[in-house]
């Protein structure tokens, strides 16, 4: 079967990870990867160590690509998407750029062009994330299948319609940076009470990692699964009631509401 040729336009960290996720599960081999980047660097590093190829322009990339991947900051993309405009009706389109959707991208590349917008978030780069396609999408069946094996090599693939891409930014997008400063809370008060720093970070993360599998893979209710910690008079109901007096709910739902119509404002915003 006739692999696709796949082209980066930006070698970032997020772009790397995909790339290596991609290579390891053997998605597509490292001949038909092509990557441009401004930083010369960066892209002849990224050339040495996983073999792919890299592009001298954003136009030769086009020439050689089937599908192209726009790993780019948001506040760039404006510039990107008018230099690929030309190529975009022959060629699909997945951008993973925070407060782009694909209407937005289609007004800059054509009504006409085929674009799937995404958003990712960071655990992608340890192979545990969650990345929401917008749907519906212009890309083919064929074209969503590859997409879909991709990330799908990075962890997990949801679909969320556009009226829910900002609750998908405020959740997962930026939900990584509120487990870590849990993670960092938890760590340091265990360091507080006389663990070792590096040993309560191991406790707090490896903690939070079985919290969410359990999650996962029972797919119960995470209330059911706290009240199954939480014995009569035992002492995990201290710590669960002191986060209930102290309005954790609360906390917890303002800034996600606060995050999401950020969001909202960077993708409205001209």
């Amino acid at each position: 079967m006739k692999q696709n040729k796949l082209g980066f336009i930006g070698a970032g960290n997020m772009a790397q990870a995909i790339i290596k996720g991609a290579l390891v599960n053997n998605v597509i081999n490292s001949d038909n990867i092509y990557v441009y980047d401004i930083d010369e660097k960066k892209l002849e590093d990224l050339k040495n160590s996983l073999g792919i190829n890299a592009a001298e322009s954003i136009d030769d990339l086009c020439e050689k690509c089937d599908i192209m991947l726009l790993a780019v900051k948001p506040n760039v993309m404006g510039d990107v998407l008018n230099q690929i405009k030309n190529h975009s009706n022959d060629i699909p389109v997945i951008s993973i750029a925070a407060g782009w959707s694909a209407g937005k991208i289609k007004d800059i590349i054509g009504k006409n062009s085929r674009v799937l917008r995404l958003m990712p978030n960071t655990p992608l780069l340890v192979g545990e994330g969650m990345s929401v396609f917008e749907s519906p999408c212009s890309l083919s069946e064929s074209e969503i299948k590859f997409a879909e094996t991709l990330f799908a090599a990075l962890g997990k693939v949801e679909y969320a319609p556009l009226s829910l891409m900002d609750a998908v930014t405020a959740v997962s997008g930026s939900g990584p940076a509120y487990f870590f400063m849990f993670i960092e809370a938890l760590s340091d008060a265990g360091a507080k009470l006389g663990l070792e720093k590096e040993q309560a970070l191991t406790l707090a993360a490896q903690t939070a990692l079985g919290a969410a599998k359990m999650v996962l893979e029972t797919r119960q209710d995470p209330g059911a699964l706290k009240d199954a910690v939480c014995s009569p008079g035992g002492t995990t109901i201290e710590a669960v009631k002191s986060f209930e007096e102290n309005g954790l709910h609360e906390i917890v739902g303002e800034a996600v509401e606060k995050c999401a119509a950020k969001s909202k404002y960077l993708s409205e915003k001209s």
